[in-house]
């Protein structure tokens, strides 16, 4: 083989390889969620969607494809100043979108440094006017004016700030000490609280019982009462009853209430008997017929 042939060969080679480079150079693909801004010859020039996409080899130039995913942003605990002068330490996180890749490259440098000191500006004015109680219980407050104030800012920008949470409030370690003896006392005050009204309840709910025991009593010895009553009267008419339709002579009567002077004799009672006139009478009978001769 000659020169000739040897150099014919080794330019073909070296212009199949640079073939090869530029092809790779003009072909770019573009992954899902993501977005390439071309620069022409240093200027830009469009911004490439997700896909395949040419470009013009060493005049383009294809920089780093930018995310345009909602991404989360954590930062560090900064301590900031309350109205009534404590210091704490509140740790945030932001959630952000690429709108506008263009913008995300050409209008800020480092938007991420740029989002975490508006953060802290924008955290200092808001917690300055707060005092720590406000502090602690207006979150939805405070991530609300760091949203707005962090969207207005970086709209122009080509970013949306979706929204801000703050992770932690932490107050300083004798507030927290303080803290916790007061809720430590507010329990102890509770359960005080919730133990002597349990004590009322049951106070009133066993005089409520004894009361209604008493009435029952009461209501059992009247029954008792009006049911003895009313066997006596049953018994007293039923005698008298029996007295007048079966006519019953006086002696035997007064018979009768001479056997049953052994049982009144043996009683507790007062020993003045007191006899009805038509008993006495009857006895005066009985005894003129035990004084009365018999006949033969």
């Amino acid at each position: 083989m000659d020169n000739g042939s040897i150099i014919s060969a080794v330019f073909a080679a070296i212009i199949l390889v640079l073939a090869i480079i530029t092809v790779a150079k003009a072909v770019r693909i573009v992954s899902q969620a993501n977005a390439g801004i071309v620069e022409r010859l240093g200027r830009y020039h469009r911004t490439l969607s997700p896909g395949l996409a040419l470009v013009m080899p060493f005049i383009d130039r294809v920089l780093p494809l930018i995310d345009m995913r909602e991404q989360v942003q954590p930062f560090q605990p900064q301590p900031v100043i309350t109205s009534d002068n404590l210091v704490v330490n509140i740790d945030t996180v932001v959630y952000y979108q690429v709108t506008d890749p263009k913008a995300a490259s050409y209008e800020i440098q480092n938007p991420i440094a740029a989002i975490e000191q508006i953060t802290v500006t924008t955290l200092r004015n808001v917690i300055g006017s707060l005092d720590l109680e406000q502090t602690l219980t207006s979150r939805d407050h405070i991530n609300s004016q760091l949203r707005a104030t962090l969207d207005e800012a970086t709209t122009k920008w080509g970013i949306r700030v979706n929204r801000v949470e703050l992770k932690s409030i932490d107050p300083p370690p004798s507030v927290v000490e303080a803290m916790e003896k007061q809720m430590k006392a507010e329990r102890d005050k509770r359960a005080t609280i919730l133990t002597a009204e349990g004590y009322r309840q049951s106070q009133i709910l066993e005089a409520e019982g004894e009361k209604q025991s008493a009435i029952l009593r009461a209501e059992g010895q009247k029954q008792s009462a009006i049911l003895e009553a009313e066997g006596e009267a049953t018994a007293i008419a039923t005698v008298t009853t029996a007295v007048h339709t079966s006519d019953v002579d006086q002696r035997v009567l007064a018979y009768q209430y001479l056997q049953q002077l052994p049982t009144i004799a043996n009683g507790t009672a007062s020993k003045l008997w007191v006899l009805p006139a038509e008993l006495t009478d009857a006895m005066r009978l009985v005894a003129d017929g035990f004084s009365t001769p018999r006949r033969d």
